[in-house]
């Protein structure tokens, strides 16, 4: 096994006024050499975006976005003709693919939007630019790992997939829980960010915004203490 831990205040940090972020990879005026990405996990941003403002219409490629609003709620509009709120308990997959444009602006005149923007590199280039969101509470069984996104391969038709082999995984633990997470694919790494709470990782404990990638493993062993929330996230590594 191989790791490398992201304690969360080694991450990189912006404050724009509207925006303040914190970055867990290179990103915009944030660069560090060692910090890139984790496999093809290229983006895990950590936003919270003041009331009414937001992210105007801006382009994207190539790219596959996850969001997960923690509070809150966005206000998205897209080039596909997509509109609509995603409310804090929902997730939102977009294929950028051969291009699309949107807008995300906090849905609140009065309360911050807290949320996760993920990007991953996709399998396939340039293809057909999609759009979808469910709730994650219609996804999520209590005290152990469920996936939430899978790949297009895999996914059921109601199921939310993206466009390479990359398992987005919620765990929401309301008891002290000892669970193992098993890697889907040879060649896979597992990037843990811990949402609330304490998990213990191969005698690494981790806390909130605390984060670890693991690579050329099967299998991890994971304590999670009560009331945690963990994002883990499979990926391949090259």
């Amino acid at each position: 096994m191989k790791k490398i831990l992201h304690p969360a205040a080694t991450r990189g940090t912006a404050n724009y006024g509207w925006l303040q972020a914190r970055y867990s990879f290179s990103f915009a005026n944030y660069f560090d050499p060692n910090r890139m990405q984790f496999g093809l996990l290229r983006v895990l941003n950590d936003d919270i975006v003041s009331p009414a403002m937001g992210f105007g219409t801006h382009p994207h490629n190539n790219m596959e976005i996850v969001t997960i609003p923690q509070a809150g709620a966005v206000k998205h509009k897209d080039s596909m003709g997509n509109s609509g709120i995603l409310a804090t308990g929902d997730i939102q997959v977009m294929s950028a693919g051969s291009g699309i444009q949107h807008s995300e602006v906090n849905a609140s005149p009065k309360e911050e939007l807290k949320l996760f923007q993920i990007w991953i590199m996709p399998e396939a280039q340039n293809v057909t630019p999609r759009y979808d969101q469910r709730k994650i509470a219609d996804l999520v069984k209590p005290n152990a790992f469920s996936t939430v996104v899978r790949p297009k391969s895999e996914a059921k038709e109601d199921e939310l997939w993206i466009h390479q082999q990359a398992y987005f995984n919620i765990g929401e633990f309301s008891e002290k829980t000892t669970t193992n997470y098993t890697v889907q694919q040879e060649g896979h790494g597992v990037y843990l960010l811990v949402i609330d709470g304490t998990i213990l990782v191969d005698d690494e404990t981790l806390g909130v915004r605390d984060a670890m990638g693991i690579w050329e493993t099967k299998d991890i062993s994971i304590i999670a203490e009560k009331d945690s929330k963990v994002l883990l996230i499979e990926v391949p590594m090259n």
